[in-house]
């Protein structure tokens, strides 16, 4: 039984009358579909926070993520109650409309953009909606968080909240435009906007997979993808924001407490989406990498989280290792070498399709 015939079954048990029961099937599996995406998020930002430890504690030999508790578990819960007992404190100077509302709009976009990516094969019902403009949808909704941040800065009536929120901005914007532009080469070679044709356009050997087509041009959209994905969330070595010499915490200097926990949940919940949309446009989706070996139902969904787990790895690799770059190189590599070149890609990509 699918979740959309348990959600009939409800509502006629609930007594509904006919002419307004499928209106309140709709309703019921919407509110479902938005509690199964929060929680998930919630697992999966525990999951990545705690892996993000135990990685960057590996490398860096920190001691506390890897023996506080078994396995390092309990600094994880340990910063969670923190968080969660923290004195919620609004500054007197701060517009408190703006203050309260900006972390609210830069986890809105983290959650909302898991409605449409699948966790696995969608005929196995592992997808909420699958939209026909769902690239556009998920380069748009994605674009929202850069109006939080500045809200947040600007809200706080902090000039370092303020210049933090300004960098970010910059930051954000510039590397989104290179993101979007190799975003096309996946949508060239499928030649549609909707996630799941994107993935059934990749063929059943991995090297069918977009990353390996028109060599090395697919390689080399998924490598900006990849660099331009650590800006947009904020990761070493990109992470000025959060330049701790210059800017104490930047744009969320400010605040405290569960208010805090938002930013931080909307930064490890945006890590996870940018990798799941790699997986599905680079890297194959939910199909195995060998046609012998089953990617149907639970399956699908096992080499969905496995793609996405090596590229959130990939990530926490990165950032444990390299160092902080300046503001001016962030935005000369952006501007005077990821654009141009993503635009060279999608260029290339679309003259040999058409010749």
């Amino acid at each position: 039984m699918t979740l959309t015939e348990i959600c009939r079954t409800i509502v006629q048990w609930l007594g509904v009358p006919a002419e307004y029961r499928e209106s309140a099937t709709q309703v019921l599996l919407a509110v479902i579909d938005a509690i199964i995406i929060f929680t998930f998020l919630m697992v999966a930002v525990l999951v990545i926070v705690y892996a993000f430890r135990k990685v960057v504690g590996f490398i860096q030999a920190r001691l506390g993520p890897r023996y506080t508790g078994p396995r390092g578990i309990f600094q994880t819960i340990a910063d969670a109650i923190k968080l969660l007992g923290k004195e919620d404190i609004i500054p007197a100077a701060a517009d408190r409309l703006a203050f309260n509302l900006a972390p609210f709009i830069v986890f809105l976009p983290a959650f909302l953009v898991y409605l449409t990516i699948p966790f696995g094969d969608p005929q196995s019902g592992w997808q909420v909606r699958d939209l026909n403009i769902g690239v556009l949808y998920l380069v748009a909704i994605t674009s929202i968080t850069v109006i939080g941040i500045v809200t947040a800065g600007w809200a706080s009536g902090n000039k370092w909240a303020v210049l933090g929120a300004m960098r970010s901005g910059a930051q954000l914007v510039s590397y989104e435009v290179p993101m979007t532009l190799v975003v096309l080469v996946p949508v060239l070679m499928a030649g549609s906007l909707k996630l799941s044709e994107i993935v059934e356009n990749q063929g059943e050997w991995f090297w069918q997979w977009h990353v390996f087509q028109m060599f090395p041009l697919g390689l080399v959209a998924f490598v900006l993808y990849f660099v331009c994905a650590l800006a947009e969330t904020n990761q070493t070595p990109f992470d000025l924001p959060e330049a701790e010499s210059e800017l104490v915490a930047g744009y969320h200097v400010e605040y405290s407490g569960m208010k805090f926990a938002l930013f931080f949940l909307a930064e490890f919940g945006n890590t996870v989406a940018i990798s799941a949309i790699a997986t599905h446009l680079f890297l194959g989706g939910w199909k195995a990498p060998f046609p012998f070996l089953p990617d149907t139902g639970i399956w699908s969904a096992f080499w969905f989280f496995l793609k996405v787990s090596a590229i959130v790895f990939l990530t926490f690799w990165v950032r444990g290792t390299l160092p902080r770059v300046r503001i001016d190189q962030l935005m000369e590599l952006g501007w005077k070498v990821l654009l141009p070149a993503g635009l060279l890609c999608v260029t290339l990509v679309g003259l040999i399709i058409s010749v």
